[in-house]
């Protein structure tokens, strides 16, 4: 008797970056880890994505024109809808003063570019 095969949840994954080179690279390497890749190029697509899509996760570029990352997921955390998603910021941003923001309005990790798959 085979055992019957189970199939692992697909995660939702929205990636958000204003530049459409970053987004393509993150996209695809997401893409071909199996993830389901929704790209969002500004804070405003972010969050209406977010209110309408099923997400397990949000990577969130800080350096944005109009709305940056900080603001988006001020945003995110201060609504029901989108509260309980993880957010982990992924930025050029270094210094120890830009992570702890980042943490501190409600992101699970940071990770600094270039970054390695």
């Amino acid at each position: 008797m085979s055992s019957p095969q189970i199939v692992p949840k697909t995660a939702n994954i929205l990636v958000v970056d204003d530049t459409p080179a970053n987004l393509r690279l993150l996209a695809g390497i997401l893409t071909q880890q199996g993830y389901n890749v929704r790209p969002a190029r500004d804070g405003n697509q972010a969050i209406s994505i977010a209110q309408n899509v099923a997400l397990d996760l949000i990577l969130l570029d800080i350096n944005m024109p109009v709305m940056d990352g900080y603001q988006v997921c001020e945003k995110l955390k201060a609504d029901d809808r989108t509260r309980g998603i993880p957010v982990i910021f992924i930025s050029a941003l270094s210094d120890v003063l830009d992570k702890i923001k980042a943490f501190g309005v409600g992101g699970v990790d940071y990770i600094t570019k270039p970054f390695q798959v």
